[in-house]
């Protein structure tokens, strides 16, 4: 068994694509539009064969996630390879602006990580 993908609703699914695209390396596949439902989507894959759906129609709340916790899905870890590169990528996002939730560090169950918000606030732990 695995997880197929896990699904994002934004209300700015180009910017949240771009994000995904080009910090992770994901690629995009062809936009699907139901106009009936006056909704869309893209599903973003992975090098590891993970997928991301981002999906957007103008009845979803916008309540924004923020830097706290919350009950429910909190966030989703994204492995770049190496510690070199957790350190990188969380810089680089900083100076894009991004909020950096937690700076590049030793958790006490032995992960080495970072905490970043995307464009919509999610939270991503970069990870080795």
């Amino acid at each position: 068994m695995r997880i197929e993908h896990v699904a994002i609703w934004t209300s700015n699914i180009e910017k949240l694509k771009m994000f995904y695209t080009d910090y992770f390396g994901g690629i995009a596949g062809e936009k699907y539009i139901n106009s009936k439902k006056s909704f869309e989507s893209y599903f973003i894959t992975f090098d590891s064969g993970a997928r991301l759906e981002l999906m957007q129609t103008p009845t979803v709340s916008l309540t924004l996630n923020d830097a706290d916790q919350y009950i429910g899905l909190i966030h989703l870890a994204i492995s770049v390879g190496s510690i070199e590169k957790v350190k990188r990528l969380t810089d680089e996002l900083m100076k894009a602006g991004y909020t950096v939730v937690s700076e590049p560090r030793y958790t006490g169950d032995g992960y080495y990580e970072s905490c970043v918000l995307d464009p919509d606030g999610n939270r991503l732990e970069l990870t080795v």
